[in-house]
This record gives C-alpha cells, sequence and structure tokens, in this order.
C-alpha cells in the first residue's frame, strides 16, 4: 500500500511540476478559474436587486448555501472532476494502457491527470461562505460550528461520487457528456439556490431522489437556525452525512460494474 501511494504522488508531483513550469500560463490559469464563482455570485445578487427573498431567504442566507456548494463543488472538481475525460481514454483505447498496470484504474486515472488550477476555487468558496454567514449573522454553537466544517466536506463527497457514478456512463456511451454535465454541474447550480424555488417532480427528483438538498440546503436551515419551509424536521441536516456515504457506494459499485464490463477497442 505505502508503495502504491508513494507511486501515485509522484505522478501527481509530476502533474504539479509540469502544469507550473510556464509560470505565466499557470498564474492566467488560476485566476481565470475564480471567473465563473464570481459570476454565479453576480447573477445571485442580480436576482436580489429585484427581489427582496427568495423563496422566503435573503441574500447572506442563500449566499450561505451558494458558499458551502461552491466549496464542496470546487474540493471535488479538483481532486475527481478531471475523471470526465475517461470518455477520450475510451475513445482513442488509451484505457487499455491503465488496465494493464498494477494499480487502480480509478486512481491512475486521478493522478494522471490531476489540475492544481482548480485549487482557487476552493479559496474563494470557503471565503464567500465566511463572509456569508458572517452577514447572515449566524448564531455559532458547538453544533454549528461542526456543521460548518463538515458541510462541504461531505457535499464534496457527494459530488465526488457524482463525477464518478455520472463518468462511469462513458464505458457503454462515450458520447454522454452533456449527459455527465447535467448531474455534475447541473448538481451544482441547483444546490446554490433554495430548493423550495422548484417545484413539482423537478424537485422530488433531485432533491430527494437524487440527494443534492443534503449538500448545502439542509445544512444551510441548520446554520441559521430557519425551519424547513417544506415541513421536514430540523434534524435532517444530519443526515447528510449518510446521503454521501450512499452516494459514494453507489459510485464504487457503478465504477466496478463499467471496469469489469469495459470492452476494449480491440475486442
Amino acid at each position: 500500500m505505502a508503495e502504491r501511494l508513494a507511486i501515485y504522488r509522484r505522478l501527481i508531483g509530476a502533474q504539479v511540476r509540469g502544469q507550473a513550469s510556464y509560470r505565466a500560463s499557470f498564474i492566467l490559469d488560476l485566476v481565470g478559474q475564480l471567473v465563473a464563482p464570481a459570476i454565479d455570485v453576480l447573477a445571485i445578487l442580480a436576482v436580489f436587486r429585484v427581489a427582496r427573498t427568495l423563496g422566503g431567504f435573503t441574500a447572506p442566507e442563500v449566499l450561505v448555501m451558494f458558499g458551502i456548494t461552491a466549496t464542496a463543488f470546487a474540493l471535488a472538481d479538483t481532486t475527481v472532476g478531471n475523471i470526465e475525460k475517461i470518455r477520450e481514454y475510451v475513445r482513442r483505447g488509451l484505457l487499455d494502457a491503465v488496465l494493464v498496470r498494477p494499480l487502480s484504474v480509478l486512481g491512475q486515472l486521478l493522478a494522471l491527470d490531476f489540475t492544481t488550477r482548480r485549487a482557487t476555487r476552493i479559496l474563494l468558496g470557503a471565503a464567500i461562505f465566511v463572509a456569508a454567514c458572517a452577514r447572515a449573522g449566524v448564531d455559532w454553537t458547538p453544533a454549528r460550528i461542526a456543521v460548518a466544517v463538515l458541510a462541504p466536506l461531505w457535499g464534496a463527497v457527494f459530488f465526488g461520487s457524482v463525477f464518478i457514478g455520472a463518468a462511469t456512463v462513458a464505458f457503454f456511451w462515450i458520447d454522454s457528456g452533456e449527459f455527465a454535465n447535467g448531474f455534475t454541474y447541473g448538481g451544482r447550480d441547483f444546490t446554490s439556490y433554495p430548493i423550495n424555488v422548484y417545484s413539482g417532480v423537478f424537485r422530488r427528483l433531485f432533491a430527494y431522489s437524487l440527494g443534492f438538498a443534503f449538500v448545502a440546503y439542509y445544512p444551510a436551515l441548520t446554520l441559521l437556525g430557519r425551519p424547513d419551509p417544506l415541513g421536514l424536521p430540523g434534524w435532517i441536516a444530519w443526515v447528510s452525512p449518510l446521503v454521501s456515504l450512499a452516494a459514494a457506494l453507489f459510485a464504487a459499485l457503478a465504477w466496478r460494474f463499467g471496469v469489469r464490463h469495459y470492452r476494449s477497442t480491440g475486442s
């Protein structure tokens, strides 16, 4: 195990050194990664230019949800987001070379395409989260401190599971990029707002059946000391870690199923 970890560290180290070798490009990439989250924040603020509340929540309260989502998604995107490239590996037959090596297929794919420039999004998401909590007047207790620290982490586990689970579709459907993006980036956008602004089948499917409500909405309600407008009890926020673990288990099973049923370009 220690030898394998050392190999992964070397692979990731090589990626980091290679990306940092062109310093100007590397710095521009780091700065460029801040643009998309900043635009998303401006979009939320633009909504509140014409409305005092959104689903009964003020701008700082919505930004608490956005901050949790932004931090969690950035953590997942930095660590496992490059699994999206598996479509190219399958299409070009490069996955065959990965399979014959005595290392985890998933571990190799994540290490070979590790990208450091996305890390700046983690810092921006965390900064937005902290500032929003301060503006929303969160009354800090030990339980709320625990939620504030852990919510982005279990949210990252959830989003990472979505990345891996959605990428598994590429084993059977190579042109599945837009399908996968609907759950990864679409899920990020969905969790950035209060789920009570959605309605009908859409909310039941994404919020509860797929579990996206437990990424930011219910942890944010706990931090804000707000009852759920949809009527669920306050303890429901503590189900979030279990939802993330269930998502991780599903992603692991789906990944193993996909690898076992992968058919090489030469088969």
